[in-house]
């Protein structure tokens, strides 16, 4: 009842793998330029995302839209090196921050 292949079919099938990984690729990279391709792979993945993730996607953001926009705001104001400004005025959404495990530090982000 066990099927236990020897060590020439391991290699056998192990090189026939490597054979047919590496055809696939030199078909990939000839017609990986090629716009009619190109125009059919984007299609292919917007049609994906949208039975997908789309819907995923926008309500992880609605979920989330306060925290991405004091991320934002927190990353302008560490660019501008007024870090402590922003502590000051917007004690709320460093407390929104730190709840989602980003920490404000002086430095840090």
């Amino acid at each position: 009842m066990s099927n236990i292949y020897d060590e020439v079919q391991i290699n056998k099938i192990i090189e026939l793998y490597k054979k047919n990984r590496e055809r696939d690729r030199k078909k990939y990279q000839k017609k990986k330029n090629d716009p009619a391709f190109i125009e059919q792979n984007r299609a292919r993945a917007k049609a994906h995302y949208q039975a997908h993730y789309k819907d995923t996607k926008k309500e992880n953001y609605i979920k989330n839209q306060d925290f991405i926009k004091a991320k934002s705001l927190f990353y302008y104001y560490r660019r501008m090196n007024r870090i402590d400004e922003y502590k000051e005025k917007f004690p709320d959404k460093v407390k929104l921050m730190e709840t989602h495990g980003f920490p404000v530090g002086s430095g840090s982000g």
